[in-house]
């Protein structure tokens, strides 16, 4: 059973950054978060001890190998997949859309649709888009004014000729959730295959790929308190029936197969430590925790995690109300907090984008402003994708205290 409060102040004490001297509020964590302390023991240890090629007969070589198969065992359970090697290590979460939408493309066969958000990053729309030429129709699933994708709205545009449907979990711009457990049965009822972006949602509730029953997911590691990397998992059979670019040498197996080259060893040692850190979270709200299983602790503390940042969501959203002129975008009401993340997308009447996120700067605040890398979605919404938005993007090592003098600034901030 886990305790009922969260533990801010250690938790915050586990990141660097956050303990610099400087008060800095990190304030956009959509864009990438902070990494705690072990992370950034695993990158240094993996650089002075073993920074070399895996695949080598000595001691250090093998010590890659080892790290890279334990990072993969625990990516595996973080997102509760069936086997390790259904998870492969790369950049980022866009190189893998790319390749996977390519593969697909040459396996097209009579299902020639594929299926698109407005919601969603630029990565996963772009990305399918450009299958066009390739013979692909696109059809796109339309965010509704309340800032959300409906289900409902899904299902007249599956068919017999949908091959794939492509969206987000949560949006990087609005924090808005998507139910994508029902796009899947909705999805695989109709022969269709489900690509998710879990980049903006990771951070903050439980993954569940077996749940999901989605076929495809990508994450960007830098999101979940790890450092610059990206993860792909699918199902084993679809994976395996993917055509890959590789070089002669490389068995056609999974997962390497999809990692193409070599990538950043350090970073994927980093992986791991991230979710040992997650773990380890959950570990200290478990009442019993040496009976709990690895995945046990991690949804622990993901849950614990969604709990306390319901509060934050709360908090900016009631705090931001009070001000005249605000405009905040997407899910609002208190009572559909279980909607969304703590992303908070807004516009300053009559302030441009780009003086609110410089006049927070000034102020020792990090926000993010402009298209938020979703130029369709904010035009969808009458926003000048060129000037855009502001959005402040938390995680659970923010706290009530950081949104007060957040709002604070916003109330200062010269309006002539």
């Amino acid at each position: 059973m886990a305790n009922s409060s969260f533990p801010i102040t250690s938790v915050r004490q586990l990141f660097p950054a956050l303990n610099s001297g400087d008060n800095f509020i990190f304030f956009d964590n959509g864009a990438g978060a902070q990494i705690p302390q072990s992370v950034l023991d695993a990158v240094c240890h993996h650089l002075v001890s073993r920074n070399v090629q895996r695949g080598g007969r000595y001691r250090h070589s093998q010590e890659v190998d080892a790290s890279i198969q334990q990072a993969r065992q625990s990516v595996a359970t973080l997102l509760n997949a069936h086997e390790p090697s259904e998870v492969a290590f790369g950049m980022n979460a866009t190189s893998f859309i790319r390749l996977v939408s390519l593969a697909i493309a040459d396996i097209l066969g009579a299902r020639k649709e594929i299926i698109v958000s407005d919601l969603d990053h630029e990565a996963n729309i772009a990305t399918w888009l450009a299958l066009q030429g390739k013979g692909v129709e696109i059809r796109w699933w339309k965010m509704r004014e309340d800032g959300t994708l409906h289900v409902e709205d899904l299902e007249p545009l599956l068919s017999s000729r949908t091959r794939l449907v492509a969206c987000a979990v949560a949006s990087n711009a609005l924090g808005s959730i998507v139910n994508v457990k029902e796009v899947a049965r909705m999805a695989h009822a109709e022969g269709a295959e489900v690509f998710l972006d879990a980049v903006h949602y990771a951070p903050h509730g439980v993954i569940d790929v077996q749940d999901w029953d989605c076929d495809y997911l990508v994450c960007s590691g830098y999101k979940i308190f790890a450092p610059h990397m990206g993860f792909l998992w699918g199902k084993r059979e679809l994976l395996e029936a993917l055509p890959t670019f590789r070089e002669d040498f490389i068995p056609d197996e999974i997962p390497g197969k999809i990692e193409v080259g070599t990538f950043v060893y350090e970073n994927v040692a980093g992986m791991n430590a991230a979710v040992g850190y997650l773990e380890e979270l959950g570990r200290s709200l478990l009442a019993d925790s040496h009976s709990a299983s690895p995945r046990d602790r991690l949804v622990t503390a993901m849950e614990a995690i969604r709990v306390y940042e319901a509060t934050l969501s709360a908090e900016a959203l009631r705090a931001m109300g009070e001000l005249d002129d605000v405009t905040v975008y997407g899910i609002r009401k208190a009572s559909q907090l279980e909607h969304r993340v703590p992303t908070i997308c807004f516009n300053l009447n009559g302030v441009p984008a780009a003086r609110v996120a410089a006049v927070c700067a000034e102020n020792g605040i990090g926000v993010r402003d402009g298209n938020m890398y979703s130029p369709r979605l904010l035009r969808r919404m009458g926003i000048p994708a060129e000037t855009g938005a502001v959005r402040a993007s938390l995680v659970h090592y923010n706290t009530v205290e950081e949104i007060g003098k957040f709002v604070d600034v916003l109330r200062r901030v010269n309006r002539n």
